[in-house]
């Protein structure tokens, strides 16, 4: 019964690691708005400039965002794909993750004024002295 059960559970893990896995492109420097379509796709839509890295990118992608809630726009999650990566640019900060299907992983984080920062770089406010 026990060796029933573990070649049905090494078998469901094995099937596991062969589920399709939506990929970005990964053409070098480029970076992309991804817009899901109504069919359920995804359009890749070109920033206009080369991005040097996933953090350049990144903030390009939060300018687009910024811009378009300035100009009335509703969407406040957006989410984009660079050298074969997804960015996810959410209001706890930026994720990113080489699938839509995998574990999304902090990137940037938000400081108190809103900017975007690589975790640990802010430097944490210290407790206030103990009388004061």
């Amino acid at each position: 019964m026990r060796t029933k059960l573990l070649i049905l559970a090494l078998s469901a893990l094995a099937l596991s690691g062969c589920a399709k896995r939506t990929v970005p492109p990964g053409d070098v420097g480029i970076c992309f708005h991804v817009q899901p379509q109504k069919d359920g796709s995804l359009k890749y839509n070109k920033l206009p400039s080369a991005q040097p890295d996933m953090e350049h990118c990144a903030a390009a992608l939060e300018s687009m965002r910024v811009r378009f809630l300035r100009l009335g726009g509703s969407n406040r999650e957006i989410y984009g794909a660079y050298q074969g990566n997804f960015i996810f640019i959410q209001k706890e900060g930026i994720f990113t993750a080489p699938s839509l299907e995998a574990h999304r992983y902090l990137a940037l984080v938000r400081t108190g004024d809103g900017r975007l920062a690589v975790p640990g770089a802010m430097p944490m406010e210290a407790p206030a002295p103990e009388g004061q």
